[in-house]
């Protein structure tokens, strides 16, 4: 299957293609996005298959916040049909200067590997926010290195 990308073409495995069937918030027409990474970079792209201009700059929180955790409402774990399995993304704003990006820790993409399918989630109790420092300066033990965006 190929797709648009603001980077141009791109040929995916429709199996590698994450279904969202309420979209993103703020993106409801948008069902269907696909991760896109280098192997050697922390940060991924989920790209939207139908629409060149949706993709979302996003990593691990877990690799700048180590003691990030949250907990899934029942009614999300039956949406999302997890068992034992799943993988835990979070949008990044991306800021001039780089260090001052943001990450949304408020609102975590959750995805389900097994049946492709994937929500955000928005945590109606947390103490982390939607614009959380990416490169917390003075918390820096929190995270681990996983370097920049040069």
């Amino acid at each position: 299957m190929i797709i648009e990308t603001t980077w141009g073409p791109l040929e995916i495995d429709e199996r590698d293609v994450f279904h969202f069937s309420k979209g993103i918030p703020g993106f409801a027409a948008e069902k269907d996005f696909v991760l896109i990474s280098n192997q050697d970079d922390p940060f991924q792209y989920l790209q939207s298959t139908r629409e060149k201009y949706v993709s979302f700059l996003i990593t691990d929180p877990f690799l700048f916040y180590r003691d990030y955790e949250f907990e899934l409402q029942p009614a999300e774990v039956d949406e999302l049909k997890i068992e034992d399995e799943m993988l835990v993304r979070s949008i990044i704003t991306l800021k001039d200067p780089v260090e001052k990006s943001t990450i949304n820790l408020l609102a975590p993409i959750v995805l389900n590997p097994k049946l492709q399918i994937g929500k955000q989630v928005v945590l109606h109790t947390s103490k982390y926010g939607a614009k959380q420092e990416l490169w917390n300066m003075n918390g820096r033990e929190n995270a681990r290195d996983v370097g920049s965006f040069t």
